[in-house]
This record gives structure tokens, C-alpha cells and sequence, in this order.
């Protein structure tokens, strides 16, 4: 009979590509990941992966097998979900990522609010602005900035009317003076972020209707979002940014809006793998963020350059 358990190690071993990955996720030593794969091999009468000393890869059968190991996992967590119901005490683990910026300085304190006021629930935050794989990544859910391709994700929307600003401090406009125009950022002081491993440093814009990139350039580069947003505070030049990420520095006057900061439109989902989007934890987490963070564009600049 297989077991639930060596389903689960089987489908986590999959997406991380070891059996060290999966035990030590799974608190488990990576012997006792082996012998469930290979209990459950047995069940099977299948071969589901090909080891050799230095590799784990899933066998032709083990890739034709994987997707309906993790739809049967899936019914099995939404079953359980639905029998609880919704009043149901939240418990077990909730694994969130969330984009460095956006976690620190305005997710931060509504997570912890949602985790004690279930205090069965175990919290674990990723903050990162590497995009998190909500498959193979240990994820439940990530906060996610952008459009993507959506074919493989169940994306619950939060604000789809976010959008970048260009923005600068007052200092640094005194020092360098204004850009009158997208062309003239060429020749002023861009902060640079980098997405993926590589620095965003063509900046989209909406101008009469059509959508304009602009390549910048500057001195001060970081994989870190939040550490360009405090450079942008400091005067050490201009930042292009989700409004959600400097709505409270132009509030406090510490950040100034260029150019009416019509940047390309940045909407913010919650996104998580198929079927997941029926845990009850997941559908009161997204609830609260979404009551919070609408009030936040009442306030977005509108004017098109």
C-alpha cells in the first residue's frame, strides 16, 4: 500500500534534485529519504529515479508518474482543508516568499499579526529578490511583483493597479537638478537594482499611449531592492520603483516624484502552485493583505508624462 508520507518525499525529491535537499527539509536524515523512494518504488513496480554517486534524475517512468503524485497530494490537502472548514484552528507550516522591499517594509508587521492570532501556525518567511519557484523552492506562496506567465501558477491578485514611480530625494535634485524629460536620465545618477542576476537598467514608461523604454546607467548597483530604495533616500540618485515600495518615503517628503512617475504597471499577486489556493490559511493571508494594502494607492500619482 503506498503511503502518503513516501509520496510526499518522492514528489519534494523531484523538484529539489537530491535526497539530502528533501531530508533536510523534511528534518529527516537522507537514508530515510532513500528507503521511502524505494518503498514506494517497490509498490509501484516502477523505477523512478536514476542515482549514481554525483546525480538523482527522475526515470521516464518517474516523470510520467510525478504529475499524478502531486494532483493526488493535492486533492488529499484540499479534502482535508474543505472537512475543516474555514473557522477551523489554522495549523502546521506556512512557508512565504516575498521580494526583499516589500517583505521588510510592509508585509513584515501584517505576517505577524496573521501568525499570532493563529498561534498553531508556524511561520517561515523568505525575503529575496530572486523570484521563488513555488514548485521546486520549499514555498507555499510568494508575493510576486509584475505580469508573468500564469499557465502554471494559480495567481490570486492583491493590487493589480500597483505601478513604478521615478522618484529622487530632495537633496539630490538640489545637487543635480531635475530631468525635464526621459532622456535626460542618461544623464543623471540611476540606482540600479538587479532582477534574476541581472541589473534592471531598462526603465519602462507610459508616454501618449505607448510604452517607451529608457536604458539607464549608474555607479551604484545591489541585488538587494531595499538597499537601492535607502540609496534613493540618502540623495545618491534616482529610483525606479514599485509604489508600494516608496509610497511611505514620498509621503514623509524624503522621496520626491518625477515626471508624474508614470512607470509600466506592476501589479501584485499571490501566487502558488495549482490546487494550493484552497488551504484556508492561504485564502485568510490573502484576504488580510488585500484589505490592507488597497487603501495604499488612494495616493498613486496618475498624471501620464
Amino acid at each position: 500500500m503506498v503511503r502518503f508520507e513516501d509520496l510526499q518525499l518522492f514528489v519534494r525529491t523531484a523538484a529539489l534534485g537530491s535526497f539530502s535537499s528533501a531530508a533536510r527539509e523534511a528534518d529527516l536524515l537522507p537514508g530515510q529519504v532513500a528507503a521511502a523512494v524505494a518503498r514506494l518504488e517497490r509498490e509501484l513496480d516502477l523505477r523512478l529515479f536514476v542515482r549514481s554517486t554525483r546525480s538523482l534524475r527522475l526515470t521516464a517512468e518517474g516523470v510520467l508518474y510525478l504529475p499524478y503524485a502531486q494532483d493526488l497530494l493535492d486533492t488529499l490537502h484540499e479534502g482535508q482543508a474543505r472537512v475543516r472548514g474555514e473557522d477551523a484552528e489554522l495549523r502546521g507550516v506556512l512557508q512565504v516568499a516575498a521580494p526583499s522591499d516589500l517583505g521588510r517594509n510592509v508585509l513584515l508587521p501584517w505576517l505577524t499579526e496573521f501568525r499570532t492570532a493563529h498561534p498553531k501556525l508556524q511561520l517561515r518567511l523568505l525575503l529575496s529578490d530572486q523570484v521563488a519557484d513555488v514548485f521546486r523552492d520549499p514555498v507555499d506562496i510568494a508575493f510576486r511583483l509584475g505580469r508573468f506567465d500564469t499557465a502554471s501558477y494559480v495567481a490570486l491578485p492583491l493590487l493589480p493597479g500597483n505601478r513604478r514611480v521615478l522618484c529622487a530625494a530632495p537633496a539630490y535634485l538640489e545637487r543635480q537638478g531635475t530631468p525635464g524629460s526621459l532622456d535626460a536620465l542618461k544623464d543623471h545618477h540611476c540606482l540600479v537594482y538587479q532582477l534574476a542576476g541581472r541589473p534592471y537598467d531598462r526603465w519602462s514608461f507610459e508616454q501618449d499611449g505607448r510604452r517607451v523604454v529608457v536604458p539607464v546607467r549608474g555607479q551604484l548597483v545591489c541585488d538587494d531592492a531595499d538597499v537601492v530604495r535607502r540609496w534613493a533616500v540618502a540623495g545618491e540618485g534616482i529610483v525606479f520603483k514599485s509604489w508600494l515600495d516608496v509610497a511611505d518615503d514620498v509621503r514623509a517628503g524624503r522621496l520626491q516624484v518625477l515626471m508624474g512617475g508614470a512607470g509600466d504597471s506592476l501589479p501584485l499577486n499571490l501566487v502558488c502552485p495549482h490546487r494550493k489556493q484552497f488551504s484556508p490559511a492561504i485564502r485568510q493571508l490573502h484576504a488580510l493583505c488585500a484589505q490592507r494594502l488597497q487603501p495604499m494607492l488612494a495616493d498613486l500619482p496618475g498624471r501620464a508624462l
